[in-house]
């Protein structure tokens, strides 16, 4: 049998600014967003160890607008963030 090679979502490079609400819609906070692909996003923030587990990302400072999401990884002030329904 042939190993399964898991496949990475292809990836955008943006560096954009971008907003993180919390859950409530409330409390945004400015992240740049690195890169996104159709799954999530790596993003950048000054302060990662205040995120909670679940939260919103969007492209503006609207919190109607955006994805849910859920942080997957941590690397000093890099985040993975994958999108949930």
């Amino acid at each position: 049998m042939a190993l399964a090679t898991k496949k990475r979502e292809i990836r955008k490079s943006l560096r954009q600014p971008g907003w993180l609400t919390l859950e409530g819609g409330f409390a945004a906070r400015q992240c740049v967003v690195q890169d996104l692909s159709s799954s999530g996003a790596k993003i950048t923030i000054e302060d990662p160890n205040a995120l909670p587990a679940k939260l919103r990302l969007a492209f503006s400072r609207d919190a109607r607008t955006g994805r849910n999401c859920e942080v997957v990884w941590r690397r000093g002030k890099v985040v993975g963030i994958k999108f949930v329904r």
